[in-house]
C-alpha cells in the first residue's frame, strides 16, 4: 500500500522496519510494551495520581502516591524570584519578557544587520538591567545581592555572551595575527583559560581578586564572577570563530588585498560573516553550554534558580517534594536550551538555502 506521489504508507513503513521478520516484531513487541509501560508509570505518577494545589498543604501529597506539585504551586515566586521583595515581582517577570522579546525580534530575519540587532540587545539588556536595579522612574533600588532565580540566571548568561562575544572575536583576530608574539600572546592567554575549569575562574575572580586589586577597582562580586565567566566563553568562542576563519578560502581575503579594501572592510564584510556562518553549530553548542553552567553560580553564593529550587524545598515542610521542584527547574531549562537550539537548527536550514 502506497500514500500520496507513490511514498508507502505509514502502516506499509512501519511493518518494513519493525515487523519484517518473527524475530524482529517479538522484539518490537517487547520493546513497545516496555515504553507503554514506562510512558503509563510516568503518567499516573506526574499527572494522574498527582497533587496540584497547596490549598491542603504537604498532608495532601503525603496522602497520595502521585507527584507533589503543590510546592510548585506554593514556592513559584521563590523558584523564579529568589529574593527579590516580594512587592517588586512584577518588575523581575517584566524583565525576563523583555528578554523574550529581545529574543524573538533578533530571530526575525528584517532585523538581520549589525545596526538593529546591536540597538535589540543593548536596548533590551540596559532595560532589563534598570528593571531590575531601579532607581529610575521612581522604582527602588534592589541591589544586586537580592536578586535571584530564573531573572538573575538570565541576566549573567545575557552578560556573560555581551561581554564574551566581542572579546572572543578580538582574541580570535588577535591569534591570527601576522606578528608571531601577539599571536603567540594571545595564544598563551586562551589556551591557560581553557585548561582551567570554569569553577575555578569563578572563584578566583570572585574571590581572590579582591585581594589584589585596591577597593575602588574591585567592584562588585557578581560582576567580577561575570567577568571571569565571560573571559571563560571568550576564550572557547574566539577558538571556534578561528575555526571559521580557516574555513573560508585563502584567496577571497587576498583577492580583497590586491584590490585595495582596507583590513576593517575584509574583516566586516568578508571574513567575518562566512566565519560565523561556518561556525554556527558549534556556537549554538556553546551558547546552550554557557546558559547551562549559570548554574554554577551557585558556588559562589549566588541565589540563581537551582540555589532558589534547593531553598523552596529545604525550608518548611516540602523537604519531600525535591524531585518535583527539581523536575520544574529542568523543565525551565529544557525550554531555553531547546529553543535555542531548533532557532540554531532553522538558521542551518536558511542559510544551506541560501547557498543553493
Amino acid at each position: 500500500m502506497t500514500g500520496d506521489m507513490g511514498r508507502p504508507s505509514i502502516l506499509a513503513m512501519l511493518r518494513t522496519r519493525y515487523f519484517s521478520t518473527l524475530g524482529n516484531a517479538i522484539l518490537s513487541i517487547i520493546s513497545f510494551s516496555i515504553l507503554a509501560l514506562i510512558t503509563w508509570k510516568v503518567l499516573d505518577w506526574a499527572v494522574f495520581s498527582a497533587v496540584f494545589s497547596a490549598a491542603n498543604g504537604p498532608e495532601a501529597c503525603k496522602a497520595v502516591d502521585g507527584a507533589c506539585w503543590a510546592v510548585i504551586d506554593a514556592r513559584w515566586r521563590l523558584i523564579l524570584f529568589g529574593l527579590y521583595p516580594h512587592e517588586e515581582h512584577w518588575r523581575s517577570g517584566l524583565a525576563c519578557g523583555v528578554v523574550v522579546l529581545m529574543t524573538v525580534l533578533s530571530c526575525l530575519p528584517y532585523f538581520w544587520n549589525g545596526r538593529s540587532i546591536s540597538i535589540i540587545w543593548i536596548g533590551g539588556f540596559l532595560a532589563f538591567y534598570f528593571l531590575m536595579k531601579g532607581g529610575i522612574f521612581g522604582m527602588p533600588v534592589v541591589d544586586e545581592q537580592r536578586w535571584g532565580g530564573l531573572s538573575l540566571t538570565v541576566f549573567i548568561f545575557l552578560t556573560t555572551v555581551l561581554v564574551g562575544t566581542p572579546l572572543s572575536i578580538l582574541l580570535a583576530l588577535l591569534r591570527r595575527s601576522e606578528l608571531p608574539w601577539i599571536s603567540g600572546v594571545t595564544g598563551i592567554i586562551i589556551d591557560s583559560v581553557r585548561s582551567l575549569p570554569l569553577l575555578t575562574i569563578l572563584f578566583a575572580f570572585a574571590v581572590v581578586l579582591p585581594f589584589l586589586l585596591p577597593d575602588w577597582a574591585s567592584g562588585d562580586k557578581l560582576y567580577r564572577a561575570i567577568l571571569g565567566s565571560a573571559l571563560f566563553f571568550a576564550a572557547y568562542q574566539a577558538e571556534i570563530i578561528r575555526g571559521g576563519m580557516q574555513g573560508v578560502p585563502k584567496g577571497q581575503e587576498e583577492a580583497a588585498k590586491s584590490l585595495g579594501v582596507r583590513y576593517r572592510h575584509r574583516i566586516q564584510r568578508i571574513l567575518l560573516p562566512q566565519a560565523f556562518k561556518n561556525a554556527l553549530p558549534a556556537t549554538i553548542n556553546q551558547f546552550v553550554i554557557t546558559f547551562k553552567e549559570t548554574s554554577l553560580f551557585i558556588i559562589i553564593g549566588f541565589f540563581e534558580i537551582l540555589a532558589s529550587g534547593n531553598a523552596a524545598y529545604g525550608t518548611g515542610n516540602w523537604t519531600f517534594a525535591f524531585v518535583e521542584v527539581y523536575a520544574f527547574i529542568a523543565l525551565i531549562y529544557f525550554a531555553f536550551v531547546f529553543s535555542l537550539s531548533r532557532y540554531g537548527a532553522f538558521l542551518e536550514r536558511r542559510m544551506d538555502v541560501g547557498d543553493q
